[in-house]
Formats: C-alpha cells, structure tokens, sequence
C-alpha cells in the first residue's frame, strides 16, 4: 500500500516515536489529508514503513480509535472515522501552520509575467454565469450533439488498439516521433488530399493535443519579442493570448462581409480564418486570398490559415483552401477534430511547409517528446482508415444543416429588426452585428442574463472608430425546440 505521513517531521519534534506517530496520524487526519472512509495500512505494514515495532504502531491505532478517529472491522481493516467539519479544518494544525507562512513571492520569467498579464483563460465570452439553471437556454457553451457519434465503431477501433498495446503487437510511444502517431499522420494526409485539395505528405503534417496547441507553437517560433503579428478583429481569443504570450505585439486587422482586409502590414506573421472567418462567418474572397499571398511573399512572412469548422458546409461548394493556392510555401494549415468527435476530445494538427517542419518537430519534443495520446491517436487513424469518420461526417452534416437552418429561420423572422444577420454557408453557429449602440446592447444582455438565455459575443472597432458589437449563438447540443425558446426570450429582451 502507498502510504506518506510526516513522521519523520514529528520525530524532530517529539521525544518518543509512539509520541511523533500519534501526533502525525491524528494531525493528517484532522488536517483532512486522511479523508473519512481512507483505508489505513495494516499495522505490519505501517511497521515495516517507518521502522517500528508492530507493539507500538498497535498502541498508536487503539489510541486513535479510542478517541474516535480510527476504526477497525473484523476482516477488513482500520479506517479513518473522524468526519471533519468547516471549524475543524480552519484550526487544524496543518491549516495554522500554513495560515502561519507567507506565500513565496516567484519572480516570473518574461514569458510568465505576459502569461499573467492576460485575461484569465475562460470558457468563452458569456452572458451568464457558471452553474447555471437547468431552464437556460446556453447559446453560448459550445457542445456537440454526442446522441448521433458513432460509438460502436469508434470502440471497436479504441478496444483493438487496446488489445494490440497489452499485447505487444503495436509499437511503443518512443517509435513515434513527437509530430504523432505514423499511421494517423498518413491518415490525416490521405483526407485533407481528397477531402480539401491538399497536396499534403504524412512527413508535413505534426498532430497536437487540438489546434489551440499549434497556434502557440507556431507564435512561439515566429513571433520574438517587440515583434508584430496580425489577427482579425474580430476573431479567436486564443490567437491574440498565444502572440501576447510571445512577446509579440498584435495589429487588428478589420474583417467585412468579404474576411479580412488585407493591408501593407509590417509583420512576421498574420493569422487568419479564410474559408469561415471567426466569429462572422465571412468567406475570404479569392482576390483577397491572392492578396494575402503576395503580401507573405514580398514581406517573407508567414500566414497561418486556422481551418476550424469547415467539415460542416450546409450549402452550396466552399472555395478552396488557402493553402491550396500556396506556391511558395507560406502558409501553414491548422485543423482539428474537436468539433467533429466526441466532446473533450483533443487531437488537431498542423500541415508544415518544409522550412517549418523541422522547427516545429523541435518545438513539440521540448514540451514533450512522445506522442500525446498515443492510443486515441491511432484508433483515430484506425477509424478514419475504416471509412467510419467520413460515414459519420456526412450523417452529423445532415443534423446540424437542419439545425442551422432552423436557427437562421427563427433568428431573420424575429431578431432582425435588432441585428444584422451575417449570410453563411457553413459551421456551427451564426452571427449577427448588433445595430443599437454599445450601452443599449449591455442593457440587452443584462436583460437576457435575468430572462434565461445566454449566449457568445465579439467585439470590433467600426470603420468610423465607434465600438461594434456582435453577438454569435452556438447550436450543435441544443435541439429545435430549445432553440425556439432561447430565440423567443431574446425578443422578449429587446
């Protein structure tokens, strides 16, 4: 049995050994660190640990248990009986001592002073709290809708590599190199080949615990202190707390009914949500990717294009990626299957140009050099080989189109005359601009918060300088119903 108490602390302190064992038990226990109901080494065991006699450590448990704390059954053991109450633990001497000691002031590094800088990391912009009633309707928590996934063939694929690790008969984490599992790594190639246009090698392609992870690993490399990096305005959090984290410094770059408008920047590196922008919903013109092309190559930068939901296309044929039309190797593709499997899961990935994949490769194995989740990692690849990933892509596209299709119904015939709805053809929620000014839409989401319904927002600078709002409502988990409901509250609101 593993089992750690500070006896040896206690002995400094007491002037017997049955003194500093009593006292070192009765003290853990009532700290709470020997929670009500924890087992307790037998007293041969707890003998044999600290090197007493077994006389001693059975006097120290009847003592114990005469005073309450401990009790033994007949054929079971000793257990910890003492329940510990609010009082108890504030006066317990494991809390005064720690009450007694000033926290250690660590003087941070560079990069965890800016770490700490930022706003804390949260689950997304949110009108309401956390823990909220049950009746609320949630716009903004993102969840997919986990009734429809494919459990079956997703465990059969888990339960064989399972099988095939216990066994010996696949190869250990230190074969791999830290990009990710071989097989998975060919897999991820062979879709985004004939699924996305991509003339994508397994050797290009580096798999990371979900996109968040590449996009800073990617700031990390690019970006050095007092550096500028472009992110859209709006867009994704996470690309201006991983350029931040940097040292880097970020210039807003505006985003219309086209995606962004591309300037003369001065940068290392933009990030960029092409072919859906985040959060509107715009599609990057073709002009404007063209655009965004020359500007990589005249200023030797580096686009990273963030692919984030693009599976779930409701009508129409998307355009091509960007890095589709790459030709000399400057634009790096993010993607994930965070939004296609289950919830929780966190596998992305990144396609390299040449130059940049040795670096990255570099930058995964400092942070770890194995592969992250190796056993989910190939039954991924096992999954997606089966034709089981892309069976399950086009049912989930047929759910959530309706789904999107309702919404956008019931948001244009009731909330139009308070937003303006962004058009899109694809992803998982939609967006409208608010048209009032900043101070009526607080008022708006106050009202919401007391009404039942939250949802996500987006902040921007208009083009005459003003404050924009916008606000976007995620739909995957809700169902038709609830969607109306939540709809109808916000009217009510306005």
């Amino acid at each position: 049995m593993h089992f750690q108490i500070p006896f040896h602390l206690y002995c400094e302190q007491y002037p017997t050994k049955h003194s500093a064992l009593y006292h070192a038990l009765r003290d853990t226990v009532v700290g709470g660190l020997l929670a009500y109901g924890t087992k307790l080494p037998s007293t041969r065991e707890l003998a044999q640990l600290y090197g007493l006699s077994r006389g001693t450590v059975n006097q120290v448990y009847e003592t114990l248990a005469s005073e309450g704390y401990f009790v033994s059954e007949l054929g079971r053991g000793t257990f910890v009986s003492y329940r510990q109450h609010a009082v108890d633990a504030a006066t317990s001497p494991t809390a005064e001592a720690a009450a007694s000691k000033r926290a250690p002031d660590f003087r941070l590094s560079p990069w965890g002073q800016r770490i700490m800088s930022g706003a804390p990391r949260s689950g997304g912009s949110s009108s309401g709290s956390d823990g909220r009633a049950a009746d609320v309707i949630d716009f903004n928590r993102f969840a997919l809708d986990a009734d429809e996934f494919p459990r079956e063939a997703w465990n059969r694929c888990l339960y064989a590599q399972v099988r095939e690790l216990s066994h010996g008969q696949a190869s250990l984490p230190g074969e791999h190199p830290a990009q990710g599992c071989l097989a998975l790594r060919g897999a991820i190639a062979q879709y985004l080949r004939r699924a996305r246009g991509l003339a994508v090698q397994p050797e290009h392609v580096a798999v990371t615990g979900g996109s968040m992870q590449a996009i800073a690993l990617l700031a990390q490399l690019l970006i050095g202190p007092g550096e500028t990096a472009v992110a859209e305005a709006p867009g994704y959090a996470g690309t201006r707390r991983a350029i931040h984290a940097a040292g880097g410094q970020c210039i807003d770059a505006r985003v219309d009914a086209l995606g962004i408008v591309p300037a003369d920047w001065d940068a290392k590196a933009v990030f960029v949500t092409p072919t859906r922008q985040f959060p509107t919903g715009a599609v990057l013109s073709l002009e404007r990717r063209q655009a965004l092309l020359r500007w990589a190559v005249e200023r030797e930068s580096v686009i990273v294009e963030d692919d984030y939901d693009s599976e779930f296309r409701h009508r129409g044929k998307s355009l091509e990626p960007l890095k589709a039309l790459d030709r000399e190797e400057r634009v790096v593709y993010v993607g994930s299957f965070t939004k296609t499997l289950l919830p929780g899961f966190r596998i992305g990935y990144a396609v390299l140009p040449t130059p940049l994949a040795e670096p990255f490769a570099r930058a995964q194995a400092l942070f770890e050099p194995q592969p992250v989740n190796l056993l989910e990692q190939r039954a991924l690849a096992a999954f997606m080989a089966s034709g089981e990933y892309e069976r399950h892509l086009r049912r989930m596209k047929r759910i959530y189109s309706r789904k999107f299709a309702f919404l956008m119904q019931r948001v244009k015939a009731e909330l139009s005359g308070a937003f303006d709805w962004v058009e899109s053809d694809a992803g998982l929620h939609v967006f409208g601009w608010w048209k009032g000014t900043e101070e009526q839409y607080r008022v708006l989401k106050k009202k919401g918060e007391e009404a039942g319904v939250c949802w996500s927002e987006a902040k921007a600078e208009a083009e005459d300088g003003t404050s924009r709002c916008g606000i976007y409502l995620n739909f995957p988990h809700l169902t038709e119903e609830e969607m109306r409901q939540g709809v109808h509250r916000i009217l009510k609101c306005l």
